[in-house]
C-alpha cells in the first residue's frame, strides 16, 4: 500500500476516547474534527477538537450511530480519515466500507476481516482451522441440536449470540428442561441488539479467567503481540478491572496464548488495532473472540510497553509498517468508573458534576471527559472515567490504585469509586486469586463504607440547600458552522506520557 499522509481526522465518538484520540493525533500534528449530539453540545471533546459538527438529536441512533451523518461531517470538513473509537460504529463492517467508498481512511481493519471475526460463528471456524483450541461447542441455536450437544458435553451449557457480545443474547442453561427457553430469549435478545438473532453454543465453563493479547499487523502482512491483558473481574459480562502482566500466569501459558493470537491474525488477515481474548480453565485456554477495534482498557498496555496505541493505529492506516514494541516493564491496573449505584445493584446514575477531584501523582494517569458542570446523561454508556496505575511491580501498582481511589471525588453523580477501591484492597485481589466469578465470591452485596455514606449524605444536603449551587460553568463551545469560540485547552490535562518518561512508541 502506497503511503498517505493524514492532515485531519475526524473522530467518530465521544466522551473519553474521543479526548483520547484527539489528544495523539494533536501530538502528530494532526487537525481534528469531533463530532456531538444536541446533549453533547458542551462536551469537553467538542471543545478540545480543532472544529465540531452536530450529527443530531441526543438518542445514538440518530446521531453517533448515525451513519450517513457521520461521513456527511467528515467530507463537509473534508477530513483525510475517520477513527471509530469503540463502541457505537467501531465494528460495524459497513460504515469501514462507507469511509473507505467516499475516499477516506477508516483506521481499524478492513472490513472484510471486521464482519468475519464479528461473527462468533465464523470466528470459531478461523479459531479451529487454525490449530486454536476454542470451547466445546456446537455452531447452531437448532433445540434438537442443542439437546444433542448437551447431552455429551453435560449441564451447564451456555447460549450465545453470534453477532455481538457485552452479555445480550446470553444464558446459562442448566438442566434440559430450560433449554427452549433459554434458545428463544437469547434470539429475541440478540435480534434486538444486533439485528441478528442467531445463536450458538459452548460448554458453560464455571470460572474461568478471562486474558487478552494486544495485536497489531500493518499493510505489509506483519503481525506483532503486546503482551496479555488480566480481565476476570466483571459484573454481567462487562469487565471492570484490567491489569498487564496477568498475576500467576505461567509463562509457558503466555506463550502458547501469544502465539494463538498471531496465528488467528495471519488467518484472518489482520490489519490495525484489535485484541484476541481466552478463557482459561487450569492448565487449558480457549479462544473466545477477536474484538476488531482499540480496546477500552488498552492504557494498561500503553504504560506497560511506554507507547501510544492510537498514535499507532494512525501510522498504519497511513499506511507506515507497524513498529517493533519495546520490552514490557512493570505493572499496570486499569479501574473502569462507572455513573452507577454499586450499593444498589449498580442502579444507573445520571447528573450534574457539582465538585471533582481527580487523583495525581507518580504512575497515576486517569483517562476522563467530565469537569465541573459536565452533566452524565440517561443516553450514554455509564463509564465517566478510567483511572490507571502503574508500578514497578504489582504490588506499586496496586498500593498506588487504593490512594488514587480514595483520593477521587465526584459530587453530583453516584459512582463506582468507592467499590472499587474496596475491590482492590481485598486479600482476594491481593493474592491474585482472579476469575470471572471474583465479585459474586467476594463481593456478593457491597454497602458504603461508613465514611463513604456520611460524605455522600453531606454532599446531598449541601447541594439540597444551595451551598454548592453548581453553577455551570462553560468548558467549550461551538458556532453554528463548527467553528470554535475558545482557546480549547483549559480541559486538557498534563500529557500522561509524561508520568513515567515514556517515548511514544514507533517514533523514530
Amino acid at each position: 500500500m502506497k503511503s498517505r499522509t493524514i492532515n485531519k481526522l475526524l473522530v467518530a465518538n465521544r466522551g473519553e476516547i474521543a479526548l483520547r484520540i484527539i489528544r495523539s493525533a494533536r501530538v502528530l500534528g494532526i487537525k481534528t474534527v469531533a463530532v456531538y449530539s444536541e446533549a453533547d453540545v458542551g462536551a469537553a471533546h467538542v471543545a478540545a477538537a480543532d472544529e465540531a459538527r452536530l450529527i443530531g438529536p441526543p438518542d445514538p441512533a440518530n446521531s453517533y450511530l448515525n451513519l450517513d451523518a457521520i461521513i456527511a461531517a467528515a467530507q463537509t470538513t473534508k477530513a483525510d480519515a475517520i477513527h471509530p473509537g469503540y463502541g457505537f460504529l467501531s465494528e460495524r463492517p459497513e460504515f469501514a466500507r462507507a469511509t473507505e467508498a467516499h475516499g477516506m481512511m477508516f483506521v481499524g481493519p478492513p472490513a472484510g476481516v471486521m464482519a468475519a471475526l464479528g461473527d462468533k460463528i465464523a470466528a470459531r471456524r478461523i479459531a479451529i482451522d487454525s490449530g486454536v483450541p476454542v470451547v466445546p461447542g456446537v455452531g447452531t441455536g437448532d433445540l434438537a441440536t442443542a439437546r444433542k450437544f448437551a447431552a455429551s458435553a453435560g449441564f451447564p451449557v451456555l447460549v450465545k449470540a453470534a453477532a455481538g457480545g457485552g452479555g445480550r443474547g446470553m444464558r446459562v442453561v442448566n438442566d434440559a428442561a430450560g433449554f427452549a427457553a433459554a434458545l428463544e430469549a437469547a434470539a429475541r435478545e440478540a435480534q434486538a441488539a444486533f439485528g441478528d438473532g442467531r445463536v450458538f453454543l459452548e460448554k458453560y465453563l464455571a470460572r474461568p479467567r478471562h486474558i487478552e493479547i494486544q495485536i497489531f499487523g500493518d499493510h505489509h502482512g506483519t503481525i506483532v503481540a503486546l503482551g496479555e491483558r488480566e480481565c476476570s473481574i466483571q459484573r454481567r459480562h462487562q469487565k471492570l478491572i484490567e491489569e498487564s502482566p496477568a498475576p500467576g500466569l505461567p509463562s509457558s501459558m503466555r506463550d502458547r496464548m501469544t502465539e494463538a493470537a498471531l496465528k488467528l491474525a495471519r488467518a484472518a488477515g489482520y490489519r490495525n488495532a484489535g485484541t484476541a481474548e481466552f478463557l482459561v480453565a487450569g492448565d487449558n485456554f480457549y479462544f473466545l473472540e477477536i474484538n476488531a477495534r482499540l480496546q477500552v482498557e488498552h492504557p494498561v498496555t500503553e504504560l506497560r510497553f511506554g507507547c501510544d496505541l492510537v498514535a499507532e493505529q494512525l501510522r498504519i492506516a497511513s499506511g507506515e509498517r507497524v513498529a517493533e514494541p519495546s520490552a514490557p516493564r512493570g505493572c499496570a491496573i486499569e479501574c473502569r468508573i462507572n455513573a452507577e449505584d454499586a450499593a444498589h445493584d449498580f442502579r444507573p446514575a445520571i447528573g450534574r458534576v457539582i465538585k471533582l477531584n481527580l487523583p495525581a501523582g507518580p504512575g497515576v494517569r486517569i483517562d476522563t471527559h467530565l469537569g465541573v458542570g459536565a452533566e452524565v446523561s440517561p443516553y450514554y454508556d455509564s463509564l465517566i472515567a478510567k483511572l490507571i496505575c502503574y508500578g514497578s511491580d504489582r504490588e506499586q501498582a496496586r498500593a498506588r490504585m487504593g490512594a488514587a481511589l480514595g483520593e477521587f471525588s465526584l459530587v453530583g453523580i453516584n459512582n463506582t469509586a468507592a467499590f472499587l477501591r474496596d475491590v482492590v484492597a481485598s486479600a482476594a485481589f491481593a493474592r491474585g486469586d482472579l476469575s470471572t466469578r471474583f465479585l459474586e465470591e467476594n463481593f456478593p452485596h457491597w454497602t458504603a463504607a461508613g465514611d463513604d455514606l456520611n460524605a455522600a449524605l453531606i454532599a446531598a444536603a449541601l447541594i439540597a440547600g444551595g451551598i454548592l449551587d453548581g453553577a455551570r460553568p462553560v468548558v467549550g463551545s461551538v458556532t453554528p458552522n463548527g467553528a470554535r469560540n475558545d482557546a480549547g485547552g483549559a480541559c486538557m490535562r498534563t500529557p500522561w506520557t509524561e508520568l513515567a518518561g515514556f517515548e511514544l512508541w514507533g517514533r523514530r
